[in-house]
Parts: C-alpha cells; structure tokens; sequence
C-alpha cells in the first residue's frame, strides 16, 4: 500500500482528496501548514476542522510550522512588489516554494510515494493540465512548479466539478457540517480584505502624488502610487477628462503614476524572465495566459538565458510587470515566466 500525504487546511476540498484517495487503497496521512503566526485564533479554527476529518478516517496529521519560510519567500516578496511598483502573485510562489517545495520535501522524508492537494488540476508527471471544471482551474498557479516535483503531485480533483466535490463530502458524515461551515480559501490567503491593508503596516501607502499624462504632463491627483496597479481606472483625478482614463505605468521614485485611454492599455509584445519550462524548444507558437482570469491568447515565443520574448497575435489590454505568463498547447502547460516589460 503506497503512502499519499495530503495537504489540509480544514475545506472541502483538501478534505474530500483525503476521502477519494484512503478509498481507492492509499495509506493517508495529512499535513496542516502553518504560514502565518496569526493570534486570531485561525490556526486552531482550521486544525480542529482537520481534526474532524483525520478522526472520521481514522488518519494522522502533521503540523508543519513554514511561517519563517513563507515570510521570506512570500509574504516579504508580496509587500517589497508593491513597493516596487509592480503587481505580486504569491499563489505562484507559494505553490513553487512551500507547498510543492518545502511541504513536498517533508512527505518525501516521512516515506510517501505521492503528495496530494486539493487543486483544480492535472499531472501526468510530466506537465501540468487543466482541469476539466475551467471555471475551477488552478494550472496557471501551479505552472512555476519545480519539473522534479511532478512525478510526486497527485490531484484527484482534476476531473469533477465544485457540486461533486460537495456530494462527495457528505459521505464524511458527521465531519460534513463543520467543513461546510469554514468559508471557501481567498486567493492570497494571508490578505483578509484588501491587499492595501498588508502593505500599510510596513509602508505609508498614503502619500499624494502627481498623475501624468503619457506626454509627462501633470493633468491631476492620485493618493498613493501603492493604492493602484495597471489598468485602475478609479480613485484618481484627471481634469477636464470627458472619457475613462486607465493606469498605464506607476513611478514609486517620485511616486507619481501614468495615465490614458483604453487603447494606451494595448500590449502587443511582452518580456519575460525567469523561465521555468517544461519542454526544451526555444522557439514555438503557443497561446499565453498573462493573467489567471485572461482568456489565452495565440502567440509566437523566443527563449535564450532564462528570458524570453512574447509577440502576441492579437493585442491583449492592461498587462501588469510582475504578473506571470504562462504558455499552452491545448489544454497542456508548457511553462511560464515572470513579466518584465511590455509594449
């Protein structure tokens, strides 16, 4: 009987994986990651949730304290973004460093053949797919994933839609109604409102600046280059303006951020870095996703030393630095990298 670890953060989700995988013949244990030293009573919310769970399968957990790593590689990498100007995904580093990193590193230690989440998504140990719920689809989040932990990542999600999953989690009975009652996962799980909240206690986001024209004319007010990101069409003043005016460009060394019309927003050609990739071409067409909600679009794309030249086929509107761009064939991923630059 080969051994599953299973991630687990007291949902449905995590929980049902548990489910599906003890009774198709694994051994399950789970692990609880502690990412954040919250003292608002979250871990122990979500641990007696799990310990529901493991209780009705009659399983083990594991409690895996990562705040100090999920601090350096997540949380400080989110906060120092937007204080650089550019738009953060920490899911993506999350999922490459801790998750399918560090968490993967203590299922291996502890004798387990496969590590398994509840993602929305597809492994053949080779690439990364996307589910078949597309509304569910976690893909782009995964695709900086490390191509040596493949063949140890399990999603037996991959092929159900959300309302499955929650007819599967009433068969764990009396553990059903307590892991109904925890609301679903935010995106960025350490942000409870709004991501200007986390950034406030490390910075003062509210400094007033100039807004400027693409000219480099001073045409109104904003409250803070850190309260917007690109495409922001609210929350500064342009005067005289008769049409919507959209944020092209933020300048944190003189705080003051870029603004125009909608076509303005227009990127026909991205520059990327720090590719992880899954195929050894250097030169294919594909289609790209530049954002999680994006739909794809086709593209043509040259590598060379870890970088990498985006022409899109058709033009694709607000795309931010900072963000990921994250190439498939089909329903495959090919591989990813960061967004530096665009035109």
């Amino acid at each position: 009987m080969k051994k599953v670890m299973v991630g687990m953060s007291g949902g449905i989700d995590s929980s049902v994986t548990a489910y599906m995988l003890q009774n198709e013949g694994y051994e399950v244990e789970g692990i609880y990651l502690k990412l954040h030293n919250r003292t608002d009573g979250y871990h122990e919310k979500n641990l007696g949730y799990i310990k529901d769970v493991a209780n009705f399968l009659g399983i083990k957990y594991h409690i895996l304290d990562l705040a100090d790593e999920f601090k350096e590689e997540v949380y400080d990498y989110f906060v120092n973004s937007y204080l650089e100007g550019t738009t953060p995904n920490p899911c993506v580093k999350c999922n490459r460093q801790i998750k399918f990193g560090a968490m993967l590193d203590f299922a291996k230690e502890h004798g387990a053949s496969y590590l398994a989440t509840g993602h929305y998504a597809k492994t053949d140990g080779e690439f990364f797919y996307e589910a078949d719920d597309k509304t569910k689809d976690q893909s782009y989040f995964l695709s900086q994933v490390t191509k040596e932990a493949l063949p140890y990542m399990m999603f037996p999600l991959s092929t159900y839609k959300k309302e499955d999953i929650i007819k599967f989690g009433e068969k764990l009975d009396s553990a059903y109604k307590r892991i109904t009652e925890k609301n679903e996962s935010q995106e960025i799980c350490f942000v409870e409102t709004v991501y200007t909240d986390v950034v406030k206690r490390h910075a003062n986001i509210d400094m007033p600046g100039n807004v400027l024209d693409e000219e480099g004319n001073v045409v109104g007010k904003h409250k803070g280059y850190m309260h917007y990101t690109i495409g922001k069409r609210r929350g500064f003043t342009v005067d005289g303006a008769h049409e919507p005016h959209f944020v092209t460009k933020l300048n944190p060394t003189d705080n003051t951020i870029i603004v125009g019309k909608k076509e303005a927003l227009e990127i026909n050609s991205v520059e990327i870095e720090n590719l992880n990739m899954f195929i050894d071409e250097k030169e294919f067409d594909c289609t790209v996703k530049l954002r999680y909600r994006s739909k794809s679009t086709p593209c043509h794309v040259k590598l060379e030393n870890n970088k990498g030249q985006i022409e899109l086929k058709e033009p694709v509107f607000g795309v931010a630095s900072g963000q990921l761009a994250v190439f498939y064939k089909d329903e495959k991923v090919l591989g990813s990298g960061w967004i530096k630059n665009t035109k």
